[in-house]
């Protein structure tokens, strides 16, 4: 089951307020085994979805989602793919109640499943690319010289001081902006060192190292974006059927060609995901709903702005819970 499948909205439906929906895709990070079964096995749609991934990637990837090693879903070619699955499977699972965003967006790797959700990707061919996506990642930094921390307690702008002062000899920067005292740095390994020390130092809550297999959104991912760049050139897109947010402007995609710009140089640039909810806020979205693996998004929505109903989806409890909520 999933980490957090009880709705957090207000105390009564009466005081539901009657503002616009987005949906957020859940990024890496948020895989564990068991995911998605439950869809599978009660969700016909859902079901779909997972005989379509194993069809396209030719191996059983829903075993591996369901019951497989949790060292073996953690590789990044297999996360990728295995949580854009059951992202979309839950997507499709929530659109057979009727349910659907006035804009959408997904925190790294999910902004590849809010491009499936509005109908700019093919699923088809999004799950064969996210996975050729985790592979150019991996390969991009030999496994060791680079990875990633998150950085609790500390105002955004001391982060980047940090990263400042160390980054003269090696390159080390702020990847994510999750929320109000929550961000991630990425970089080389002494860098990556150097910088939590000088944080210490500036009185960080917590510098946590995450298990990552490189410096994503870095400069290092270069060889990725140019690799994904002929993936990319090779696929026909279509028009957004809903808005979306993307990562690297944290603005509204424009239409199909932009997408083709935008994603080569999502894997090198800082995700922006607090000014896109930001912007979401600021737009009359006050109500959220997590598709996908995980209590991540949520999170930090709510350290954002506590003022919001975040709802999820990812296995039936929380589909029925969402569904219950919002068509009572």
């Amino acid at each position: 089951m999933g980490q957090e499948n009880r709705p957090l909205v207000p105390s009564s439906r009466e005081e539901k307020r009657m503002g616009k929906i987005a949906f957020l895709f859940s990024g890496q990070g948020s895989q564990y085994v068991g995911m998605g079964k439950d869809l599978y096995d009660h969700n016909p749609a859902a079901r779909v979805i997972f005989d379509q991934t194993d069809s396209e990637l030719s191996y059983g990837l829903s075993r591996l989602c369901f019951s497989g090693a949790q060292e073996e879903l953690n590789r990044t070619e297999n996360t990728q793919p295995a949580i854009l699955a059951v992202s979309i499977a839950a997507f499709e699972a929530l659109k057979g109640h009727g349910i659907f965003p006035d804009v959408i967006a997904g925190f790294s790797l999910g902004e590849y499943s809010a491009l499936v959700c509005s109908e700019v990707l093919n699923y088809r061919e999004a799950v064969k690319l996210v996975r050729k996506r985790g592979l150019y990642m991996q390969e991009a930094v030999p496994e060791g010289q680079g990875g990633m921390a998150a950085v609790l307690g500390m105002d955004t702008s001391k982060v980047e001081e940090a990263c400042t002062a160390v980054g003269n000899e090696a390159v080390i920067k702020v990847a994510n902006y999750n929320c109000p005292g929550q961000v991630v740095i990425s970089g080389e390994k002494k860098a990556l060192e150097a910088a939590s020390s000088k944080l210490a130092e500036f009185g960080a809550k917590k510098v946590i190292p995450l298990q990552v297999s490189g410096p994503f959104h870095t400069s290092f991912m270069q060889p990725a974006a140019e690799k994904l760049k002929r993936e990319l050139s090779l696929l026909e897109f279509g028009q957004p059927k809903y808005p979306i947010i993307s990562n690297v402007t944290a603005d509204y995609i424009k239409d199909s060609l932009h997408v083709a710009e935008l994603l080569p140089r999502q894997v090198m640039n800082s995700v922006l995901w607090e000014m896109s909810i930001r912007k979401m806020l600021a737009d009359g979205v006050d109500t959220f709903i997590e598709i996908g693996p995980g209590s991540t998004l949520r999170g930090f929505v709510r350290k954002i702005n506590k003022n919001t109903t975040l709802l999820n989806v990812e296995d039936m409890s929380s589909l029925n819970s969402t569904v219950k909520f919002l068509n009572p």
